[in-house]
């Protein structure tokens, strides 16, 4: 841990679309932008599953401030990079213009077990999402912040909720990136464990099966890190601008943080019944903060503002300690959609990503002004100014 024990470090991992800015559309230009990002960013950045993504990562960070700064860097390298192939970088969950056909793969090895087990999954993967690392002290105690951040996971899907277009359509939903990501045979909300024992034993058990071919392929939601004193949230679409998402980290490590407290206690977390959290996880992908929310514990429909309403009194104590109570009350009542600017330039008023999608196509119903509108929102302002 840090030395405030507990106040632990939290770093994120983003993943982004790459697009032609005449067309709009995807392109399969992964390997090319990242060779050119990783003469700024080394290993902080990487490629993804497809040629249309690229992924860049923070270091383990204090704060909000420093997180602000670090996403910020890495956005402007990674927007610089891609201008230098005459391309853009998009922040939405799935693309929202594609060329057609199956995804083309990236030609790595380290992918090859996950392309032989899950065949024509892998073409339709073109996910991009927001992963939290949040410190934790070991496997023990990760294993139990789990149990106890199950019952938030579908009130972060609906706060983060940023991919309601994929191929030029309005899927009807605030999150398909949710929706979507269901069919892997491991991915969701992860199932309740009583140990680490227990986390091991099933993981052996999903890799004995093939349905898991690597720490990687371990899609969970929430999850101990394979390769870090971290739990890692995976619940949200990549938000389109660098406050939503620095704002997003920190509401999760105040999540962690408090469930620290409460598995230092001994309590081990609730129970939820996988069904509701199944039905809650599915009602936050269609409807986002806008409309009723499943309350887990009993499967009542309620106002998503009432559950908004317990996740801050919930977290509170965390956020008052990290000094980050007043940036993320404001920030997160924009995203439920209060009144305001987002921050990251944006002049239309409050909402989530998802609103703000719509809001771009409903002036002409034109979804490359959905691009338009992720391309200026996505990459820092003085990024864009060096690409034009």
């Amino acid at each position: 841990m840090s030395s405030d024990e507990r106040i632990p470090t939290v770093g994120v991992e983003e993943e982004y679309f790459l697009v032609d800015p005449e067309t709009r559309e995807v392109v399969p230009a992964g390997s090319r932008v990242l060779r050119r990002a990783e003469t700024t960013l080394a290993d902080q950045v990487s490629g993804e599953l497809t040629e249309y993504q690229i992924e860049a990562k923070t270091p383990p960070c204090a704060g909000l401030g420093e997180l602000r700064g670090h996403l910020d860097r890495m956005r402007t390298a990674v927007a610089e990079a891609a201008a230098a192939e005459g391309l853009r970088m998009a922040a939405t969950g799935t693309p929202v213009l594609s060329a057609g056909g199956p995804a083309p793969l990236r030609d790595d090895p380290a992918y090859g077990p996950g392309l032989a087990a899950y065949r024509g999954l892998n073409e339709h993967h073109t996910h991009c999402a927001l992963h939290t690392h949040v410190e934790v002290p070991d496997l023990d105690h990760a294993v139990l912040v789990c149990n106890h951040l199950r019952p938030w996971l579908p009130v972060l899907v609906a706060l983060s909720a940023n991919s309601p277009f994929r191929d030029g359509r309005d899927t009807g939903y605030a999150s398909w990136r949710t929706a979507a990501g269901g069919q892997w045979p491991v991915a969701g909300p992860p199932p309740y464990f009583r140990s680490a024992d227990h986390y091991k034993q099933l993981c052996a058990t999903l890799e004995d099966a093939g349905a898991v071919v690597g720490g990687h392929t371990l899609l969970w939601d929430v999850r101990p890190s394979a390769h870090l004193p971290t739990v890692e949230i995976r619940a949200m679409d990549v938000p389109v601008g660098v406050e939503q998402a620095a704002v997003l980290a920190v509401l999760v490590r105040a999540l962690v943080v408090q469930a620290l407290e409460q598995v230092r206690r001994g309590e081990p977390g609730p129970d939820v019944c996988p069904a509701l959290l199944r039905a809650a996880y599915w009602r936050a992908a269609r409807d986002g903060c806008t409309d009723h929310a499943l309350d887990v514990h009993n499967g009542r429909p309620v106002p998503a503002g009432h559950l908004l309403r317990d996740l801050f009194a919930y977290v509170r104590p965390a956020l008052e300690e990290a000094g980050e109570l007043a940036a993320v009350t404001e920030a997160v009542t924009r995203l439920a959609g209060g009144e305001g600017g987002d921050g990251d330039g944006e002049r239309a008023g409050g909402g989530g990503g998802a609103q703000r999608q719509r809001a771009a196509f409903a002036r002409r119903g034109d979804a490359r002004d959905v691009v338009d509108h992720l391309i200026r929102h996505t990459a820092p302002a003085h990024a864009l100014h060096a690409a034009h």
